[in-house]
């Protein structure tokens, strides 16, 4: 229930066995439930009486008093939020003589307070509404002469802000049972802060943000702006910020409290790569953690592989395909997002069938990641999994024709062809059999095909994919490698982890260097490079390279791989439009492309991106697919029904510096005989769970209850 000025019940309308009591608020008679307050019941009946000290998660302490009301045949004047609601009680709350003394403690606050008051805030609205009575003529504020203490972590404390409404510190105290603020100083030198002058940090704050959430006046207030449009955005983003919605603050939240498997179906109710996931997503949730700012950010990448690998199969038995719909979906290419697609197609009820032009599906999964990374009985085990549930998936089948595919009876298509060819370099001698391109490597060596690497080997590109050819050339026959890239290493798209692991396994990386020719000299090849500086930032962002006169150089190698992009191929017998970058043109919304019935997604409409963005690709294809064959388009299950978050969190020693658990990795020594697998993950759910728990549990901000504000 929600009253008229936006106040929302916290509680139930009765208790079972309880007679709700009748009392008269201004006249109108209301029934409340036994136990509620005179201002609960008031505001529950949508009658705003002024405060500013209480708020509806918190016990009342009647501090502000703003809230006074006159009660009939009861002496004084009461304060509403800690008088209990008797039956028979006759409540006034807006005569003059009430008004009155509002506006003398209105003035009381403001004597002190800056004069610009936070348009936003609680005291803003509330002294708009009560109004100010000028009680000493020519008075000016005395404002508060207190630093603005913006040295912390993730908020600002405005001291001269606060009016000691004891909010922050209730919330702090008694419902995240931290304990890390409280009143300091006696009198009117009281201020709200830390024991003994100590930062929040040594205070063992949580950082939860709930006393900036509760704050009424803008004395705390959010580092980054939080505008209530983006307000799950801003103070959620990892969640925010998973291209495929994974709910990452449930499934590290139930991690942290050792149920691994539950953990595992919340990620799994959003995508069928779960382990892949693990070991190969690029997390840009960990990029905008807000634990960052204290002390980096959750290894939310490893804490999924960690649950994956300990996956007990339980989710089998939820999974729900819906009666066949008679509808049939081609896809076409079987990588991350074609069998997403499919996987969820699938359980809606329509027939699928992915046709795949490679003897493997997977594809970037399989023949552009190499197995180091990957190990392929992980994949083959998720794609077991999707066609277990039906899905068909036509290997070694290549598809030239849209046309044979609807004469076949399919309904609706869907191209997801990925990017699979490099892109040449565009310079002189890049036609000699001895320079390679990067992405067929990647391939020849997943599929175990001859690769003809020996000797002194050079990489050109700053991506993954150039990282990948370095390490792979290593296994497969190299004697050395050097990756050549035009920016410097802070401008490298590729993760940082693989760009360690690669300098720890013996690769070379000369920056600000750019090949210009190449040229055969005996059994080398002559490179020659010119030296590079940074110019002004390009349509990238990135700062633009800007040769440098007259500094070329000569490098001799045996081999030369070019890795510096990828493209799509689409056949002309599609019939759909491609735009001049060789990528189709689909609808924003839709993902429907030119051609009726045809729909698009992934590196082939994007350009390259990374496996978590596939996946999303392949989960809005499946909405949309569904939604033109007649559906509703929800594709999502909950695997483990919603839970209420626990708001207590209770003082944690040492938990704003934690160190961050780190994955155990593979001795160098061992890696480069074959394709063992690299990274090893956490070592133990002691760590796991350790891990967990330095969450900051940002959601738990969204839960507190807003306070009642004056009607507008």
């Amino acid at each position: 229930m929600v009253c008229g000025n936006g106040y929302a019940r916290r509680f139930p309308l009765s208790r079972d066995g309880e007679t709700m009591i009748k009392l008269t608020i201004d006249g109108k008679e209301i029934q409340a439930e036994p136990g509620r307050s005179v201002l609960e019941a008031a505001l529950d009946a949508g009658i705003y009486i002024p405060n500013l000290c209480y708020h509806p998660d918190m016990p009342p302490i009647g501090s502000c008093r703003l809230c006074i009301v006159e009660i009939d045949d009861m002496r004084g004047l009461p304060t509403a939020c800690t008088l209990r609601a008797e039956d028979g009680m006759v409540v006034h709350t807006n005569t003059p003589r009430l008004n009155e003394l509002r506006q003398n403690l209105i003035w009381a606050i403001l004597s002190e307070h800056p004069t610009d008051l936070d348009e936003s805030s609680q005291l803003k609205k509330v002294v708009e509404w009560i109004g100010v009575k000028e009680l000493l003529k020519g008075y000016e504020p005395r404002v508060k002469d207190l630093p603005i203490q913006d040295e912390e972590p993730l908020f600002v404390r405005d001291l001269s802000r606060c009016i000691l409404c004891g909010r922050c510190v209730r919330i702090c105290q008694y419902v995240r049972g931290v304990g890390a603020i409280g009143f300091v100083n006696r009198g009117t030198n009281a201020i709200v802060g830390a024991s003994f002058g100590s930062s929040m940090q040594d205070a063992e704050c949580r950082f939860c943000g709930a006393c900036v959430e509760v704050c009424p006046t803008g004395a705390l207030r959010d580092k980054e702006p939080c505008e209530e449009a983006d307000r799950e955005k801003t103070l959620v983003p990892c969640r925010n910020t998973c291209p495929a919605g994974v709910d990452i603050p449930r499934y590290v939240g139930l991690i942290a409290q050792g149920r691994f498997q539950d953990a595992l179906e919340v990620i799994r109710a959003k995508v069928p790569f779960p382990k892949s996931l693990g070991l190969v997503c690029d997390h840009p949730c960990e990029g905008v953690c807000r634990r960052v700012d204290l002390h980096n950010p959750i290894a939310v990448r490893a804490l999924k592989r960690f649950v994956a690998e300990r996956d007990s199969g339980r989710w089998w038995a939820k999974v729900a395909v819906a009666p066949d719909t008679g509808k049939k979906v081609a896809v076409v290419g079987a990588g991350p997002g074609g069998l997403t697609a499919a996987w969820f197609l699938h359980k809606l009820g329509h027939g699928v069938t992915v046709f795949e032009a490679l003897p493997e599906p997977g594809g970037m999964l399989r023949v552009g990641i190499p197995e180091y990374r990957l190990p392929r009985e992980v994949l083959d085990g998720e794609i077991a999994d999707i066609e277990r549930i039906g899905v068909e998936i036509k290997r070694n089948t290549r598809v030239e024709s849209l046309d044979e595919l609807f004469s076949q009876g399919y309904d609706a298509v869907f191209l997801a062809l990925g990017a699979p060819e490099g892109i040449p370099m565009g310079i002189p001698g890049e036609d000699d059999p001895r320079v390679l391109d990067g992405i067929s490597l990647l391939k020849a060596v997943s599929l175990g095909e001859e690769t003809d690497i020996a000797g002194d080997v050079a990489v050109v590109g700053g991506g993954n994919v150039a990282i990948d050819v370095a390490r792979c050339a290593l296994r497969v026959g190299a004697k050395t490698v050097v990756i050549l890239y035009r920016r410097t290493r802070e401008e490298m798209p590729a993760y940082e982890e693989e760009v360690e692991e690669a300098l720890r396994e013996g690769v070379e990386i000369q920056f600000l260097v750019n090949p210009k020719n190449i040229a055969a000299k005996g059994e080398k090849l002559a490179v020659e490079c010119i030296r590079m500086e940074l110019g002004e930032p390009d349509e990238s962002g990135r700062r633009r390279p800007v040769p440098i006169e007259g500094s070329e150089f000569t490098l001799e190698v045996d081999r030369f791989i070019a890795a510096i992009g990828q493209r799509s191929v689409v056949p002309k017998g599609f019939g759909v439009f491609v735009n001049k970058r060789g990528r189709i043109e689909v609808d924003v919304e839709t993902v429907a492309a030119s051609r009726e019935g045809v729909f698009s997604g992934g590196d082939v409409t994007s350009g390259p991106a990374s496996v978590i963005q596939a996946i999303q690709a392949g989960r809005r294809a499946a909405q949309s697919i569904d939604k033109y064959l007649g559906g509703t388009g929800d594709i999502d299950e909950d695997f483990i029904p919603p839970e209420a978050d626990e708001p207590y969190l209770g003082r944690d020693e040492g938990f704003p510096d934690r160190e961050r658990a780190e994955a155990t990795f593979l001795p160098v020594e061992q890696r480069l005989d074959g394709f063992p697998e690299v990274e090893l993950g956490l070592p133990d759910e002691e760590t796991a769970v350790r891990e967990a728990q330095r969450c900051l549990r940002c959601q738990l901000r969204l839960t507190i209850a807003k306070a009642p504000m004056p009607p507008e």
